[in-house]
């Protein structure tokens, strides 16, 4: 069997789903159990833990590609992938179960999925986004994560000693189960990747169709396969969470430590399209999640029917 063979191509996309499934579960699985022993709310590990995790592939895809292809592949990769967390991920996990949005996750951590998306538009209108922009991202970070752990506290001090007696115990079986699941999630993504992007460079598309595409979604496959397994095991608040903080990561973590390295160049196609479909995508979320205390099935609807006419759109 030849390296680089379509056939090649379609193993490595086939192995990455089947990795990302059983990464998927492992990681549900061990942040639910870690989640009930410490007291704390699914919404916030999927905030957190599971938010951070999944983020992974995305910061080694871009990084990779600023350093060794382009920085339209890795800033196509962080725009697609919020888009794709947003219409895809959301989407498909509301359309299985109407999930409940969490107050906590819509007045804490809504509001910096929004303020890093507004600041990576108003940094990159000018064609360009440098390191002193991308200390400035990093800066956000630093005070979104003050914010995460501060309530985490609050959340550990308000538990009596009775109900820590009523606590199942933390497991080592627990964390190992987590570390899996985030390495089969970031290995199987990544083969999923590789895949694609071979297919379409062969196919003669550009970096940053690729970018918005293939490695958007490839990256986005963590989000979408924890959520959906989340949706399924009735767990279905971990999909908010994980795509608000997986929103937030993507911006503020990887943009962030890609401008430190190298400016990142932004085309007037992006500013011209990608964007703005950014923004809505954010501010269709918002909508939904404040006008109701769920996402309905025809939200979700809503949300793939705009994914599919995004992806449309950007066909050449």
């Amino acid at each position: 069997m030849l390296v680089g063979s379509p056939l090649t191509e379609l193993l490595l996309l086939a192995g990455g789903a089947a990795l990302l499934y059983l990464g998927a579960e492992l990681l549900v699985k061990g942040a639910s159990d870690l989640a009930l022993a410490v007291g704390l709310k699914a919404s916030t590990v999927g905030v957190t833990v599971v938010a951070f995790a999944t983020t992974a592939p995305e910061l080694f895809v871009s990084v990779l590609g600023a350093l060794t292809v382009s920085t339209d592949t890795g800033l196509g990769a962080i725009v697609g992938s919020n888009i794709a967390n947003i219409g895809l991920v959301l989407g498909i996990s509301a359309l299985i179960r109407p999930i409940a949005v969490s107050q906590t996750v819509f007045r804490r951590d809504v509001p910096f999925m929004v303020l890093a998306a507004l600041l990576l538009v108003g940094f990159g209108w000018d064609g360009r986004v440098g390191a002193f922009e991308g200390v400035l991202l990093l800066a956000v970070l630093v005070a979104f994560t003050g914010v995460i752990l501060r309530r985490v506290q609050q959340t550990q001090s308000g538990i009596s000693d009775a109900d820590r007696d009523g606590m199942p115990d933390a497991r080592l079986r627990d964390a190992v189960l987590v570390v899996g699941g985030i390495v089969a999630l970031v290995l199987g993504s990544r083969w999923l990747v590789e895949g694609g992007q071979s297919l379409l460079s062969a196919a003669g598309f550009s970096d940053i169709f690729i970018g918005l595409t293939v490695l958007a979604l490839g990256t986005s496959l963590p989000e979408l396969a924890a959520s959906v397994v989340a949706a399924i095991r009735g767990e279905a608040e971990f999909s908010v969470g994980n795509v608000v903080g997986s929103n937030i990561y993507n911006i503020l973590a990887v943009i962030g430590i890609v401008a430190v390295i190298t400016p990142i160049s932004v085309s007037p196609g992006v500013r011209g399209f990608e964007f703005p479909a950014l923004l809505a995508f954010t501010a269709l979320l918002v909508v939904v999640m404040y006008r109701g205390d769920h996402i309905t099935r025809v939200d979700g609807g809503v949300l793939v029917v705009g994914y599919v006419a995004f992806i449309y759109l950007l066909l050449p």
